[in-house]
C-alpha cells in the first residue's frame, strides 16, 4: 500500500514537472515568436547582411481643408560601386535606356576606382524595379558560363523628397527641409521631432550578382510622421499673398504682411508676406528670406496703437467717446515738440474725432488722463512686451520699457504708438481683442494633429484673458468706424454694404543697421463686420518709397482681402444702421448727431 502512494505521488510529481516545463516553453516561444520577434527578425536579418531601411515619409503640412502645403513624395536614387564595373561600355549601354539618361552620362559616373557613385538621383520607385529585374534576368542567362560578365555593383537609395504644391504661397510660415531632410525653417523646423517619421527596414535576398526580385520582406515597418493641420484657409491665403505682393511692388516698399485672423478662436486663416522663396528651389535662399516677419520683425506701431490708450482711458472712465480736447497742430512736452501729420488750427475735438484724423496731440492728452503705470499695464495686458503665444519658432516679444525707465518724453510718445515695439501679430492680437469684446485670445496657426493611424488631436493650447470690458470694447468700436468714414484717415477701407471699423497706422521706422529713424512703417488694421466682428485683417509696409501714409497704401489691401473673405465665408452684412459719433464739439450740439449708445452684444 505503501509503494502504490509513493508511486501515485512519484507520477503526480512528474505531471506537475512534465506541466511546468512546457509552460515555461510556451512562454519562450511566446516571447520569442511574439515579444521579441521583430528584435530576433531584424538581429537574422543583420547576420546575413541582406537588409536596407525603408525611409519613413515626414507627415503632411496641410490647410484648414487638408489642401497639402508640404508633402512627401517617394523617390529613389541610384548608385554604384565603380570597382565592380567590369566593362564600362557595356554596362553603361544596357543600364542607360532603363534609366533614361544617355549613355555617355552613365559610362561617366561607373567609370573609375570610387566606391560610391551617383547615377541617378531623385529617380522613381519604378525605375529601380525594372533596373533589378533586368539586370537580374540578365545575369541569370548568362549563369555559370560567363561569370566575369555579370552586372554588379548598382545599389538604391531610397528616400522621399519633401514637395511644396503651392510653392511661394505660404513659405515665411511653413518653411522648408534641408537636404538631409531635417526641417530648415518655419513649422518644418520648430515642428520637425513630430513631423519626421520612424524608419523602418527589410530584408531581401541576392541572386546571380543582384537583389531577386519579389524577394523583399518588411521586417520593421516604417511609421510615418505626425500630419499638422493649419487654420489657414488656401483660398484667402492665395487672395492675401497676391494683395501683398502687389502692394509691397507698387509702394516700392522692402516687404509687406497680411494677416487674416479669428478673433474669437485666435485661428490665424490667412499669413501671407512678400517678398519670399520658393521652397522647391532653395538653392538661393538666404537667411534674411527664411526669416518670417510676423512674428521676427518688429517696429513700433505708431497711430495703431493709439486704440490702446483709448481702451484704457475709457476702461478707466477718464473720457467718453465724446469727451472734448482742445487739439493744437503742436504740443510741447518735457522740452520737446510733438506735431499731428498735417499742420491744422487748432480745433475742439471729441475723443472720437482725436481716433478719427489720428491726431497724436490729442492722444498725448488723453493719455495723460492716467498715470503712466496704469496705461503701461494696459498695453502689457494687451500683450505688448510679450510674445503672442502663436508657438511659431523665432516669435519676438517686441520691446516696452518699464515705467521705472520711461524718460519725459517716453510718456506722450508711447501714447501715439511710438516709444515701444511690436510685431504684427501683436497689433493684430491687440485690434482682434477690441473685437472680441475685450478677450484676448492667443493666436494659433494649427488646427490640430493627426497620428500615422489618422487619428484627430485637435489643438487645445490657447488661452484667454480679459483686457478690457465688453462695454469698453463696443464704445470703441463704434469710435473705430469713423476711421473709415469720409472724415476718417483711411475711407479707401470702407466695404459698401458693411460696417467696417479699423485704425491707420503711420510710424517713423528705425533702420535695424543705424539705430536712427528712416523711413516709415505704413499699416492699418480693421475688422468686420464693425458690430458682430468676425474677422480682424491687419496690413503693414515696411519702408514704402511711394508714398507712406497707411490709409492710402494699406486700407485698400484691407479691402480687397476683407471682400473676399466675407463673401467665400458667406457673411452677410448685418443690416444694422451706423452710429454718427460726433468728431467735433460743433457736432455734439448739431441736431442730427447722434450721441454713442452701447448695447451688450
Amino acid at each position: 500500500m505503501g509503494n502504490l502512494l509513493l508511486a501515485k505521488s512519484r507520477i503526480k510529481i512528474l505531471v506537475i514537472g512534465i506541466f511546468l516545463l512546457f509552460t515555461i516553453l510556451a512562454c519562450q516561444l511566446f516571447r520569442v515568436q511574439v515579444i521579441e520577434a521583430s528584435n530576433y527578425q531584424a538581429k537574422a536579418a543583420n547576420e546575413m547582411q541582406s537588409t536596407r531601411v525603408i525611409p519613413a515619409p515626414r507627415g503632411e503640412i496641410t490647410d484648414i481643408n487638408g489642401v497639402a502645403f508640404a508633402r512627401s513624395v517617394s523617390e529613389i536614387s541610384i548608385v554604384v560601386d565603380q570597382t565592380q564595373i567590369t566593362d564600362p561600355a557595356r554596362v553603361a549601354n544596357f543600364v542607360a535606356p532603363i534609366l533614361g539618361l544617355p549613355v555617355a552620362d552613365v559610362q561617366n559616373s561607373i567609370t573609375g576606382t570610387r566606391r560610391y557613385s551617383m547615377v541617378l538621383k531623385n529617380g522613381v520607385p519604378a525605375i529601380w524595379d525594372r533596373l533589378t529585374q533586368a539586370i537580374y534576368d540578365y545575369n541569370k542567362v548568362l549563369d555559370n558560363k560567363h561569370f566575369d560578365q555579370r552586372i554588379i555593383g548598382f545599389f538604391p537609395e531610397r528616400a522621399y523628397i519633401r514637395d511644396y504644391p503651392s510653392g511661394k504661397l505660404i513659405s515665411s510660415l511653413v518653411g522648408f527641409v534641408r537636404a538631409d531632410g531635417l526641417g530648415a525653417s518655419g513649422l518644418e523646423s520648430s515642428m520637425n521631432s513630430k513631423i519626421t517619421g520612424i524608419d523602418g527596414k527589410y530584408s531581401f535576398a541576392s541572386g546571380y550578382g543582384a537583389e531577386i526580385p519579389g524577394s523583399q520582406r518588411e521586417i520593421v515597418a516604417a511609421k510615418a510622421g505626425t500630419n499638422v493641420r493649419l487654420t489657414i484657409n488656401r483660398d484667402v491665403q492665395w487672395v492675401a499673398a497676391q494683395a501683398i505682393a502687389d502692394a509691397v511692388k507698387s509702394s516700392g516698399a522692402t516687404s509687406g504682411t497680411v494677416i487674416v485672423m479669428d478673433p474669437k478662436t485666435g485661428a490665424i486663416v490667412a499669413h501671407a508676406t512678400a517678398p519670399t522663396f520658393d521652397p522647391n528651389n532653395t538653392k538661393t535662399v538666404t537667411l534674411e528670406s527664411m526669416r518670417n516677419p510676423s512674428v521676427q520683425d518688429v517696429y513700433e506701431p505708431g497711430s495703431t496703437g493709439k486704440v490702446m490708450t483709448m481702451a484704457a482711458a475709457l476702461e478707466e472712465k477718464t473720457i467718453t467717446p465724446t469727451t472734448v480736447f482742445t487739439v493744437p497742430y503742436m504740443l510741447k512736452r518735457a522740452g520737446s515738440t510733438f506735431r499731428d501729420h498735417n499742420p491744422h488750427a487748432t480745433e475742439q475735438l471729441t475723443t472720437s474725432g482725436i481716433l478719427a484724423v489720428s491726431s497724436n496731440t490729442g492722444t498725448i492728452q488723453v493719455g495723460e488722463t492716467m498715470q503712466n503705470d496704469t496705461l503701461y499695464n494696459y498695453l502689457r495686458k494687451f500683450g505688448i512686451g510679450s510674445t503672442t503665444g502663436s508657438g511659431l519658432p523665432g516669435e519676438s516679444a517686441g520691446l516696452l520699457l518699464a515705467v521705472a525707465n520711461w524718460s519725459g518724453t517716453t510718456a506722450p510718445t508711447v501714447a501715439f504708438g511710438q516709444g515701444y515695439s511690436v510685431t504684427s501679430m501683436q497689433a493684430t492680437s491687440v485690434f482682434a481683442t477690441i473685437a472680441n469684446n475685450g478677450l484676448r485670445v492667443t493666436p494659433t496657426v494649427i488646427a490640430g494633429t493627426s497620428d500615422s493611424s489618422g487619428h484627430f488631436t485637435p489643438n487645445t493650447t490657447r488661452t484667454s484673458t480679459r483686457v478690457v470690458s465688453e462695454e469698453t470694447a463696443i464704445k470703441l468700436r463704434l469710435m473705430m468706424e469713423s476711421v473709415v468714414s469720409a472724415e476718417g484717415t483711411a475711407p479707401s477701407a470702407a466695404i459698401p454694404g458693411y460696417r467696417v471699423a479699423g485704425k491707420t497706422g503711420t510710424a517713423m521706422r528705425v533702420d535695424p543697421a543705424t539705430g536712427r529713424y528712416s523711413g516709415y512703417t505704413a499699416s492699418f488694421i480693421g475688422f468686420a463686420p464693425a458690430d458682430a466682428p468676425r474677422y480682424v485683417i491687419s496690413v503693414t509696409l515696411q519702408s514704402p518709397r511711394n508714398g507712406h501714409f497707411g490709409g492710402a497704401l494699406c486700407g485698400p489691401v484691407f479691402k480687397k482681402v476683407m471682400t473676399f473673405v466675407l463673401q467665400s465665408e458667406h457673411v452677410p452684412p448685418t443690416g444694422t444702421t451706423v452710429l454718427p459719433v460726433a468728431l467735433t464739439q460743433a457736432e455734439l450740439t448739431h441736431p442730427r448727431a447722434t450721441q454713442v449708445s452701447v448695447k451688450k452684444q
